[in-house]
C-alpha cells in the first residue's frame, strides 16, 4: 500500500517526510536554513540537527532534502565538482560553502546545479534590488541518475518573491516476481 508513513517536525527549521511508494521508501527532508544575519549559534544548531536527521535515514532508503538554504553556491563548482553539477548562478558565500560542505559530507549532489538552464530557471528569489539562487534540492550521489531535470518553474510564486522548484525523478521499482514449484 503507498502511503505517508511518518510526518515528524523536527524543529521550527526542519521536517522529515517518510513515504512508501510501491515498497520503496522515500524521505523527503524539508529544511529552512537561517539567513545570513543571524548568530552562529543558530546556523551551527541547524546544520547539527539536519545533520542528525541525514544520519537517521539508512542508506537503503531514498533521500530527497528540499530547502531555502540562505546561501550562494556559485555559478562554478570551484572545488566541489562531486556535489556541484557546474550549473548555477551568482556567486559563492559562506552560506554556500556551508551548504556544499554539508552535500559533501554526506554524499550528495544539489540537483539545481546539474542542469544547464537559462538565468531564469535557476533563479530561485527576486526582490527589488537583486536575484539570487537560495532554494534547493538535494538527493544521494547514488541517485542522481534517477533525477531527469531541476529547474525554477517560473509562472509558479511560493510567495511574492520565491519561485517554485521542481525535480523529474524516475525510479524504477523492482517488483518480486513469484517462482512456482
Amino acid at each position: 500500500m503507498d502511503q505517508v508513513v511518518a510526518v515528524r517536525r523536527v524543529n521550527d527549521r526542519i521536517m522529515k517526510i517518510k513515504l512508501v511508494l510501491e515498497g520503496l521508501t522515500i524521505n523527503i527532508v524539508s529544511a529552512y536554513a537561517p539567513q545570513a544575519g543571524l548568530a552562529e549559534e543558530d546556523k551551527r544548531h541547524f546544520w547539527e540537527e539536519l545533520d542528525k536527521v541525514v544520519r537517521s535515514i539508512p542508506q537503503t532508503e531514498k533521500l530527497v532534502i528540499g530547502g531555502y538554504f540562505n546561501g550562494h553556491i556559485g555559478s562554478t563548482s570551484g572545488g566541489y565538482g562531486d556535489v556541484h553539477g557546474g550549473f548555477s548562478f551568482g556567486d559563492r558565500n559562506e552560506g554556500g560553502v556551508s551548504l556544499l560542505d554539508f552535500a559533501n559530507a554526506f554524499e550528495l549532489v544539489i540537483a539545481n546545479s546539474s542542469f544547464r538552464k537559462r538565468e531564469g530557471h535557476l533563479v530561485t528569489h527576486r526582490s527589488a534590488v537583486a536575484k539570487t539562487q537560495i532554494d534547493y534540492l538535494l538527493l544521494r550521489k547514488g541517485d542522481k541518475g534517477v533525477c531527469k531535470d531541476c529547474k525554477v518553474i517560473l509562472s509558479q510564486n511560493l510567495t511574492s518573491q520565491h519561485k517554485l522548484v521542481v525535480m523529474d525523478l524516475e525510479i524504477k521499482i523492482k517488483k518480486k516476481k513469484r517462482v512456482a514449484y
